[in-house]
């Protein structure tokens, strides 16, 4: 019966009273809690923890007492909660001990996060080396190494462990039969032994089934690391493909939080044992390393963007080199580190024999023979010229033709028609450019239109397009060859296969789709392009990215090369030379002190911090110390301030190279305890 308003006066001190006594059970609970908490365990009641802390100065582990509710879960790899100069801060239990060398009284864990040992004591050990060689610290690396938690699915129940499958050599041997050398790696690849080779298939070459049947042959765990989601899925398919699906897992970020950290607590608890991801799953945590596998090490996308600036390809051979695992360096090209590790002797190479690579694509450059110039005066002048719409008219009849170009975007740059002065933005100085036929021209940083742009020398209005983005040359190949289907392919929408019906695909270099059955010619536009860019591996990049578009030939495909037939590094193309022109590009870094044949650092930050950082510097002789330099970054730099940003390398023999490392590490940490301004420091960058 529902009560009236005489009744609420008598109602009143019986909620009052519940309301008392639940708010003293609950702080009795609170206070039974607290005394579990404070009671330490007697079995290793202490625990080594490091902390997820930026400051260079506290990367090193600190102890806490372990409280008796928690010695079970308190195990090493475990992630933990702590106190810590008045704030939570979150941890790795790296160790349990009996007693701690700190003489005061210490704190006690606060909370288990998870039981799950997610930090292994190799993945640890690596984890330091590598924090180490890049002078940064273990924090930064720890979060390339653990993926965060997802909870729901850490309480999946686990399952079956993976075993080694006793793979058929025969196999292997079949797809690697291009390789003469291949069979005697295999061999003791399967023996348990560590063979290191630096790879280099012919083009053609169905490099993701190598690499698979490799893995499956490797008698124990096994991490390949590709440069980007594309080619993750070309490897994830052909282990599929082999009849062995439960033998890998895939690490990307393309697969959200959950899908990331299933496949990590897979690889953990030995459910999988081989990895297939990105640069982070260098770290993957599979048990009884067996062989690491890097592909394509020289694009850039194996450098880490964030500090300490870790290189795929360095922290492998790190990790095999502690684990006394075998290594496969593996590309089209070849970089200038690859050799490095071939010239020296601690790596073999496995190449095809010339016969081999002759059948496998034909490469031609326009205007190279006299008989090419006599049937088009303009071979070598036009962007076009008529040999590439013959080929482009004859192979898209056979199949899908790849043309590479190496901008993106319609007119991504513009000059004045009659002088050839670079047309800016009035409002920033940034690059004009077209977005499409019926747009103005507008700024590429600020995006300001200039309807009514005038060239500032000569005041004339008239526009000419110096660099021809993707879309404009479709739009060109289309209007030439009304009847075939063509196809862009760049950042704002890569393709990842097209099927094998005729048609040219104009993509960006990186972006190339793969083809079903491969393509039936390859043409490479605008080398002059990728030729001009004022950096240390201009031409080594060059090389990298024209093989990779080559080598999607299909077998006695074609290529045709629109460039400078003299140019060393169009040359090395037409021959399918890429170990020669390793070796001629080391040793004119031999000879120049430049890397690999050195070691050296960058140290950038403002002025000021810049003369302090080097005050405090100490690096043993011999050194040289380049600059500063002022640093102009990014869209808009150039209208600050001249200085506001300066750069200084730090140069050593090869041989000192651990000695720089070491003294950038105490730099780091120097800096960080006296709180200086910031200096970013970079140990071997991918480019200068």
């Amino acid at each position: 019966m529902p009560s009236t308003p005489e009744d609420q006066p008598e109602l009143i001190p019986g909620m009052v009273r519940s309301s008392v006594k639940q708010a003293q059970a609950k702080a009795r609970a609170t206070r039974e809690r607290k005394a579990a908490g404070a009671t330490i365990t007697d079995v290793d009641p202490v625990a080594r923890v490091l902390l997820d802390l930026p400051l260079a100065h506290l990367d090193r582990p600190f102890d806490f007492s372990v409280p008796e509710t928690m010695a079970q879960a308190a195990q090493p790899g475990v992630r933990v909660k702590v106190r810590f100069a008045g704030q939570e801060a979150d941890g790795f239990v790296l160790e349990r001990l009996a007693e701690s060398d700190h003489p005061g009284p210490l704190q006690p864990l606060r909370r288990v996060v998870s039981p799950e040992q997610v930090l292994t004591p190799e993945v640890l050990g690596l984890v330091g080396a590598v924090a180490t060689r890049y002078a940064g610290t273990r924090d930064d690396v720890l979060r390339l190494a653990v993926p965060p938690r997802h909870a729901t699915t850490e309480q999946e129940p686990p399952g079956e462990p993976a075993g080694v499958v006793s793979r058929d050599p025969a196999a292997a041997a079949a797809a690697w039969a291009d390789h003469p050398l291949a069979g005697a790696w295999l061999s003791h690849l399967r023996e348990g032994a560590a063979p290191r080779a630096v790879w280099n298939p012919p083009p053609s070459a169905d490099w993701p089934r190598l690499v698979a049947e490799a893995a499956l042959s490797a008698p124990g765990g096994v991490v390949v690391c590709v440069p980007d989601g594309k080619d993750v899925e070309r490897v994830d398919a052909a282990l599929r493909a082999t009849g062995e699906p439960e033998q890998h897992a895939v690490l990307t970020a393309d697969s959200g939080p959950s899908g990331r950290y299933r496949s990590f607590l897979r690889l953990l608890r030995g459910e999988r044992r081989i990895a297939v991801g990105t640069r982070a799953a260098a770290f993957a945590p599979v048990r009884d390393l067996a062989l690491v596998v890097v592909w394509d090490d020289g694009d850039d996308l194996h450098a880490e963007p964030r500090a300490p600036y870790p290189h795929t390809r360095e922290t492998l051979l790190l990790r095999a080199d502690r684990a006394g695992a075998a290594v496969l360096v593996g590309g089209f090209s070849r970089s200038v580190e690859c050799h490095q590790l071939v010239h020296s002797g601690w790596a073999h190479e496995l190449t095809a024999p010339r016969d081999v690579l002759r059948r496998a694509v034909t490469t031609a450059v326009a205007g190279a023979t006299e008989h090419d110039l006599a049937r088009d005066t303009a071979a070598r002048a036009a962007r076009i010229p008529k040999q590439v719409h013959d080929l482009l008219r004859e192979a898209a009849q056979e199949g899908p033709v790849l043309l590479q170009n190496p901008r993106h975007g319609y007119v991504p740059a513009l000059a004045c028609e009659r002088c050839r002065t670079p047309a800016r933005c009035s409002v920033c100085t940034g690059p004009l450019r077209l977005g499409s036929p019926t747009e103005p021209p507008a700024c590429r940083w600020c995006g300001e239109a200039a309807p009514a742009w005038a060239c500032p020398e000569c005041g004339h209005r008239g526009l000419r397009a110096p660099v021809i983005g993707q879309s404009r040359t479709a739009e060109e190949i289309g209007r030439a060859l009304p009847r075939v289907r063509v196809r862009t392919s760049a950042r704002d929408g890569v393709l990842a296969h097209v099927d094998g019906r005729p048609q040219v695909v104009v993509a960006t270099p990186g972006a190339e789709p793969v083809a079903e059955g491969g393509y039936a010619a390859v043409v490479l536009l605008d080398t002059w392009l990728l030729l001009s860019r004022p950096d240390l591996r201009t031409e080594e990049e060059a090389l990298r990215r024209w093989a990779n578009a080559v080598a999607l030939v299909r077998p006695g495909g074609r290529a045709l090369v629109v460039g400078d037939p003299t140019h060393p590094t169009v040359q090395a193309l037409v021959r399918w030379d890429v170990a020669g022109y390793a070796a001629r590009e080391a040793s004119s870094r031999v000879e120049a002190h430049l890397p690999p044949a050195t070691r050296l650092a960058t140290l950038t930050g403002a002025p000021g911090a810049l003369d302090d950082a080097l005050t405090l510097l100490d690096v043993p002789e011999p050194v040289e110390i380049l600059g500063p330099v002022d640093v102009v970054d990014g869209p808009g730099a150039g209208a600050g301030e001249p200085g506001e940003r300066q750069r200084v390398v730090v140069r050593v023999p090869r041989a000192h190279g651990s000695r720089l490392s070491a003294s950038l590490g105490e730099l780091q940490r120097l800096r960080s305890a006296r709180k200086l301004d910031p200096v970013r420091i970079q140990v071997d960058p991918p480019t200068l």
